[in-house]
């Protein structure tokens, strides 16, 4: 080695320069800077987009750490043999260890089975392999590495990744995976501590803290690394790795844990979120985001409105030109129905061979997705028609290009998804988006003005998730017990649960101790029992059992399983969907047109069709709003010149749009009071998105209906609301201020809505979360969702008349204010009307922004003609009367 190399060669992170030397690379100043970090003992932050070498960056630390502690009990192995102290001395100098470890790393990678165990776990080339009863009376390892991901699919992903340097390093370490994905083996080799790295989700973290002896084997970690922590941040998943964590620092309070994290509007929340005993901890910011390119496939000819001809289908040909130009693609689409009819589609007019084309989302069997990933890694596959499945950091080097179906609702979406083509370090993204109507055309536009700017949504984590709590503390109960006040403290250590007070966590143990006031005379609900030493503790093995079964935050409408009537799973389908069908019906679903054969124990038996077309599933929740940071862009697009291409090419769309009434702007508010067809519309256009519109709408109706008895019907989509009232009313604009006011605004709501019913379809997620609604045992038929709804149903009502005060009651409440309402950003938009000029237009038709509001309104009316048929028919009507 030439003097030169040797002296950039020295320092404690020499080892992992020679490997990257080896490979042809040079670190990152981020993934060094991390790695100094790490060594100094300092927990942290990093920010960078997908495809740096983010997954290096946070694992180099405890690579070069392990490698210093193996070099020196190796040392001190070497010293105890008579006869060898010299020699070993100098066989196991720094010096020589880089320079060994840098000719290794050079040597080609180890990859016979001989070399590598199938856990991960490094040998020698000349040691001899090891036999199952070896492994098996192997010591117990202290595990020193928690990786955590929230995806099962980004695990096996990691997994594959980690293991390259371990080996090209010879640390001597194994590593396993524990999630729901993962073998028996791997499981058990979790559980009986014979791992130095462990791969896994929150929920199996939660698990693996539900048996006695977790403190002993988890006490011994060096550090956690939190990986895509900003898709965690958001949502209760978040909040019960925050517990988690909250427990691994009190075992072991010189833990140091690391978060990465894409680009976030929030970053400091984040941090805060992640180390809340670490204020002044450190944000690495990696490398700048990729110069992102977004390309938009044209309609041939434009289009006047923005229903009168879909384009989304209508696109095919030219999204299949775009697929064949180019070796390997991802298109995305923003909902499972939409990737089952683009796949359906595209198999019709695939000139390659079907398996080239493969479908991925959440809602199939992970043997399908992991063979549509492994195809991509290989090349086998040419186009995987995906959702937000294959949203986060898997891997996938070969993919040279993605394709976005639809608006992508949001700027870090769209990054994100960008990302996923070309994932090498330095790489520029480039995205091709493809749209479904004529406005979506704005929105693209929008999406480059915002990435351009940098401008990039937060996502606010939630505060005094009980429920979660609730179910964390039946964790620990069952995991060895706890004590109340020392658990109080720990809780109150996390930013989730900064401000639980003395009642609330009160409230909490008397839920999981009784169920509450109202339920103490059920022995269901007796979860946890209070010994004579005042420790928590389940003692019930049917409730230990049903508890693990249960642990994690994520629920879902009701999903039965579809298998093959001779053959495996293909995944599951909600049970509203399946269970309006009977013998014989088709479907489309797995990329197959399916024959229901029979339904039973909630399992659809399927055969394959030999013909026809069928149905496409619909998942609820599946509209995806716009988010307010590119709801804001659209609206300031919409303002301007047209210079991007995607304004240019719906030119005479905006001209007909400011010719009737006027372009939205910000410092206006466009409001349209259109007598057409019979009756009369109020058209608001806020640009707050969908959810808020929902409330907004809902609010309106009373306060409109205060001053003038009425009845409403309503629709609302990511631009506005419609509000049409039943009897002819005039309208004047200083009446349309007084209805947005933002004074009054909860007791309006309050009034306004069915609350009660919001609060109860909210209360079954909060129930199954909490642990009121436990799992059928193994071997016993699955409850079906009508048996969870009538369950919940029952508890909710209960609760409302015994106990009113009811921690999960006032809860449900809460979150459908800040979930399905937004009531924080209902305000915002209610303040934010106040201070515009109200620009209100009476007009005698309907233009390209208030169509497709009055379109959605017709969905719910009785007709023997398709909806479709309907819309389409006026739009070609109101095309016809506007040219010119």
């Amino acid at each position: 080695m030439k003097a030169s190399t040797r002296k950039r060669l020295r320092g404690p992170d020499a080892p992992l320069r020679a490997w990257f030397d080896a490979q042809g690379w040079t670190p990152a100043p981020f993934q060094r800077e991390v790695w100094r970090r790490y060594l100094a003992g300092e927990s942290g932050l990093l920010q960078t987009p997908t495809g740096s070498g983010k997954t290096l960056a946070a694992l180099g630390g405890p690579l070069l750490e392990a490698l210093a502690i193996q070099a020196a009990g190796a040392r001190k192995a070497s010293k105890a043999r008579v006869g060898s102290k010299g020699d070993a001395a100098a066989a196991t100098s720094p010096a020589a260890t880089t320079k060994r470890a840098a000719t290794r790393l050079a040597a080609p990678s180890v990859s016979s089975a001989d070399e590598l165990s199938s856990e991960g776990r490094v040998r020698p080339p000349d040691a001899r392999p090891l036999t199952r009863r070896t492994r098996a009376r192997a010591m117990p390892r202290d595990l020193s590495l928690l990786w955590i991901t929230p995806l099962r699919a980004l695990a096996s992903d990691t997994l594959r990744a980690m293991r390259t340097p371990i080996e090209a390093l010879g640390l001597d370490w194994q590593i396993g995976m524990r999630t729901g994905d993962a073998s028996a083996r791997d499981k058990r080799l979790a559980r009986e501590g014979k791992l130095d790295a462990l791969i896994t989700t929150p929920e199996s973290l939660s698990l693996l803290l539900s048996y006695p002896d977790a403190g002993p084997r988890l006490s011994t970690l060096r550090c956690v690394i939190v990986d895509e922590w900003h898709e965690l941040l958001g949502n209760k998943r978040g909040v019960l790795l925050q517990l988690a964590l909250a427990r691994l620092r009190r075992l072991n309070p010189q833990l140091r844990i690391w978060g990465v994290s894409a680009t976030l509007g929030n970053l400091d929340e984040a941090r805060d979120a992640l180390l809340p005993h670490l204020p002044t901890a450190p944000t690495v910011a990696g490398v700048a985001p990729k110069v992102l390119t977004i390309d938009t496939l044209l309609p041939a000819e434009d289009e006047r409105f923005p229903w009168a001809g879909h384009l989304g289908l209508a696109q095919l040909p030219r999204v299949l030109e775009r697929l064949m130009s180019q070796r390997t693609s991802l298109l995305f689409a923003n909902t499972r129905s939409q990737a089952e009819l683009w796949h359906r589609a595209l198999s019709a007019v695939w000139p390659e061979a079907p398996e080239t084309l493969a479908l991925h989302h959440g809602s199939l069997d992970p043997k399908l997705r992991a063979a549509a990933e492994q195809g991509l890694r290989d090349g086998s596959v040419r186009c995987v028609v995906a959702t937000s499945s294959l949203d986060l950091g898997v891997d996938f080097p070969a993919v040279d290009q993605v394709l976005q179906i639809g608006s992508p609702k949001g700027v870090a979406r769209l990054l994100q998804r960008a990302g996923r083509a070309k994932h090498r370090p330095g790489e520029a993204g480039h995205v091709v988006c493809v749209p479904t109507h004529a406005l979506e055309l704005v929105e693209y536009a929008a999406a480059r003005e915002a990435v351009a700017q940098g401008s990039i949504e937060s996502r606010p984590a939630p505060r005094l998730s009980l429920d979660v709590l609730a179910q964390h503390c039946v964790t620990l109960a069952l995991g060895g017990g706890f004590d109340g006040e020392a658990l109080l403290d720990e809780v109150r250590g996390t930013q989730a649960f900064r401000a639980l007070d003395d009642v609330a966590w009160r409230a909490v143990l008397d839920f999981i101790v009784q169920g509450g006031q109202a339920l103490s005379h059920y022995p269901d609900f007796h979860r946890v029992e209070r010994d004579e030493a005042g420790t928590y503790r389940v003692t019930d093995r049917r409730v230990a059992l049903r508890h693990r079964l249960s642990i994690g935050t994520i629920t879902s409408d009701g999903a039965v399983r579809v298998r093959l009537l001779r053959g495996g799973g293909l995944g599951a389908v909600e049970e509203s969907f399946i269970g309006r069908m009977r013998a014989g019906d088709r479907f489309q679903f797995a990329g197959r047109t399916l024959e229901l054969v029979r339904l039973e124990d909630m399992t659809a038996y399927v055969r394959i069709a030999k013909a026809g077309t069928g149905t496409v599933p619909k998942w609820n929740g599946g509209r995806m709003p716009l988010s307010s940071t590119l709801a804001h862009e659209v609206e300031r697009v919409f303002d301007g010149t047209h210079h991007s291409p995607e304004l240019r090419a719906i030119r005479r769309l905006l001209d007909l749009q400011r010719h009737l009434s006027a372009l939205p702007a910000p410092e206006r508010l466009l409001v349209e009071w259109v007598h057409a067809r019979g009756a009369r519309h109020l058209f608001v256009f806020p640009f707050a998105g969908r959810h808020v519109h929902e409330g907004l709408a809902a609010l309106l109706s009373l306060r409109w209906g205060r001053r003038t008895p009425n009845s409403f019907t309503f629709a609302v989509n990511d631009y506005g609301l419609v509000l049409s009232p039943a009897k002819a009313v005039e309208l004047a604009a200083e009446d349309v201020a007084a209805l947005l006011s933002p004074e009054h605004l909860l007791e309006d709501l309050r009034e306004s809505l069915n609350l009660a019913e919001l609060a109860r379809r909210q209360f079954r997620d909060i129930a199954r979360v909490a642990g009121l609604l436990p799992p059928s045992l193994p071997g016993r038929a699955p409850r079906s969702m009508r048996q969870l709804q009538a369950s919940s149903g029952l508890i909710f009502d209960v609760l409302r008349q015994h106990d009113p005060g009811h921690m999960l009651l006032a809860l449900a409440e809460r979150e459908v204010f800040a979930a399905q309402l937004e009531v924080v950003r209902l305000r915002e938009t209610l303040e934010d009307c106040s201070r515009r000029q109200l620009d209100l237009h009476p007009l005698k038709t309907f233009t390209p922004l208030s169509f497709p509001l009055w379109a959605e309104s017709m969905r719910g009316q009785l007709s023997t003609e398709d909806w479709r048929t309907r819309v389409q028919r006026a739009a070609a009507q109101l095309e016809k009367r506007n040219r010119g």
